[in-house]
């Protein structure tokens, strides 16, 4: 399993959270600025109903952008912390919450589109209850960033769409900013149940019922590990042959798998002529001093991530000097789950003279099982490169 280095406690009152924490306090100023009479308590009659909606819609604008803001000095100052990433997304719901009731308080949106939104919220939360009480972290998928974005545009346009005025209903479905307004809120509506729906798949085995750490935990089935084993077998043989006939040699940088690839591919005869060798980084300082990875992204990102994979994989490729590598970094279990990446998330990179690419897998099972297709999958990575 990949280790993560020791590092000092969080701070809480980082920027980044700091910005996170004004976002949420500014939201009951953004009702108050679509909701109340405020031109009439400030005696600006001049501002109209549309002015006032409109500026209502600068306000979210201008609210929604601190999301951005947070999120880049996070990553940019290295301070990432559990706090931050529990409030981030609270407070894109709370706003995103306030607006939309907002709206249909003012029959500007009809309610049934803001019932699906907040139901999903609800079942999601209830998934992630669920989850957490199993000591499992479900991974977000880009479904959930992507409805929050559409539905902040949609947010927007609603609010400059009413200010405008139709006088029929033709009117109003031959302008483009009516219909545009309803497109990016169907796009919304769509993300909105895809990424319900991607979380629901993803905690299905946590719906059947029963312990999931019990589960992980068990024995595996014997026909799994031996189909698994019988797979590996064949795919190591294929790849010493194509390999010899090409000319190529292979290196491996393993982590969670300790050296079960290099020695998979050791066991076919003749693997003299291809394998140059292995390196079991199984600590970040082996990854850093021996195969270059970056100090910097081990601290930010952690030791499971696409570039320290593929960081892993070339250097492995500049060590050993090989045509191709492989590398392996994730989390085998049954501990070790981290925010975003539960317990069988494993990034596969490989390289060569020509470039690199790494893969996420997300593998079901207990810790042998999870092994043996991270094994699996790094091998049929190096076929696809011979």
């Amino acid at each position: 399993m990949a280790t993560i280095q020791p590092t000092a406690p969080e701070k809480l009152w980082t920027p980044a959270n700091i910005v996170t924490l004004i976002r949420i306090c500014l939201v009951p100023v953004f009702v108050l600025a679509i909701v109340s009479p405020w031109p009439i308590w400030m005696g600006l009659p001049d501002i109209t109903m549309e002015a006032k909606r409109l500026i209502a819609a600068g306000i979210f604008i201008l609210i929604s952008c601190t999301d951005w803001i947070d999120g880049y000095l996070a990553r940019s100052r290295g301070e990432v912390t559990d706090f931050g990433k529990f409030m981030d997304p609270l407070a894109d719901k709370i706003l995103v919450a306030a607006a939309l009731i907002a709206l249909v308080e003012l029959a500007v949106l009809p309610g049934w589109p803001v019932l699906i939104i907040l139901a999903r919220e609800f079942i999601v939360s209830g998934i992630r209850m669920v989850a957490a009480s199993k000591g499992e972290v479900i991974a977000a998928s880009w479904y959930g960033k992507a409805k929050t974005v559409f539905q902040m545009i949609a947010i927007v346009l609603f609010l400059a769409k009413d200010a405008l005025v139709f006088p029929t209903a033709v009117a109003a479905f031959t302008n483009p900013l009516f219909v545009l307004s309803w497109a990016v809120m169907g796009i919304a509506l769509v993300l909105t149940i895809m990424s319900m729906l991607d979380y629901l798949v993803k905690a299905r085995h946590l719906l059947k019922g029963g312990s999931s750490t019990a589960s992980r935990e068990a024995p595996p089935a014997a026909t799994e590990v031996v189909a698994l084993q019988k797979a590996i077998d064949e795919r190591a043989r294929s790849i010493v042959e194509k390999a010899r006939a090409r000319g190529l040699s292979v290196a491996t940088a393993e982590s969670l798998t300790g050296g079960l690839i290099a020695a998979t591919l050791t066991s076919v005869p003749g693997s003299s002529e291809v394998v140059r060798g292995g390196i079991v980084s199984y600590v970040n300082d082996v990854k850093q001093e021996l195969l270059g990875v970056s100090g910097d992204v081990l601290t930010s990102q952690g030791a499971v991530d696409e570039l320290v994979a593929l960081q892993m994989a070339r250097g492995a490729l500049r060590k050993l000097s090989s045509d191709v590598a492989v590398s392996v970094t994730g989390i085998a279990g049954p501990g070790g789950a981290e925010p975003g990446k539960p317990v069988g998330t494993v990034w596969v990179g490989c390289a060569t003279v020509k470039g690199g690419h790494a893969t996420c897998h997300h593998f079901e099972g207990g810790r042998e099982v999870v092994r043996l297709q991270t094994v699996l999958a790094a091998l049929q990575a190096i076929e696809a490169a011979c």
